[in-house]
């Protein structure tokens, strides 16, 4: 198989469906944070962290080309004729979005109340984490424009801002394993 095609080189590429799009069409852009995402992630999974966090993570970027998937679907073409969905896989489901939450909830069991906002950073390992959070809050911001043109599946829109609550979550458990100070902003006062 070869990895280049030539049909994009005039800037436009095709949706699952053969529908052609400009590449900065609001579909692709959104699929390209998504990409961007399941690559920070894999960055953070890469790292020494607790191998539950890695299994977690790992099927997070599975969930996440489901994800891109399902948004590099063109959604006049999901169905077909036969009345068959033409993705042929296992969507973003209510007991995904639950399964984070559990972890979120876990995690919170163990870390000191919050009482101001935290910056991110202590830790390269925790800083990992923050950009993968501030990249998926971005998929979301993506997610929800297009959205807003072409309706995307409920689920899609409710995972993303799950597991940017998940990698917030996340970071502040990996500063309490690697044993780092968080950081937190402290406003100056005027005068």
């Amino acid at each position: 198989m070869k990895i280049y095609t030539k049909t994009g080189d005039k800037g436009q590429t095709s949706l699952y469906g053969g529908t052609r799009v400009s590449k900065h069409h609001l579909r692709i852009e959104a699929l390209g944070c998504v990409d961007e995402l399941n690559s920070w992630i894999g960055l953070l999974k890469d790292q020494e962290i607790d191998s539950k966090y890695k299994e977690l993570l790992l099927h997070i970027q599975h969930k996440l080309f489901t994800l891109g998937a399902i948004l590099a679907t063109d959604p006049k073409k999901a169905i077909l004729k036969s009345g068959k969905e033409r993705l042929n896989i296992n969507k973003i489901n209510t007991s995904d979005i639950i399964a984070l939450e559990d972890e979120i909830d876990q995690m919170n069991e163990y870390l000191p109340e919050m009482t101001h906002f935290i910056l991110p950073g202590g830790h390269f390992i925790v800083s990992y984490c923050h950009l993968a959070r501030t990249v998926c809050r971005r998929a979301e911001r993506s997610t929800s424009v297009l959205n807003e043109q072409q309706p995307v599946e409920i689920n899609v829109l409710t995972y993303l801002n799950r597991l940017s609550d998940y990698l917030f979550v996340l970071a502040r458990k990996l500063t309490l394993d690697l044993n780092v100070d968080e950081i937190k902003w402290m406003p100056a006062k005027n005068g």
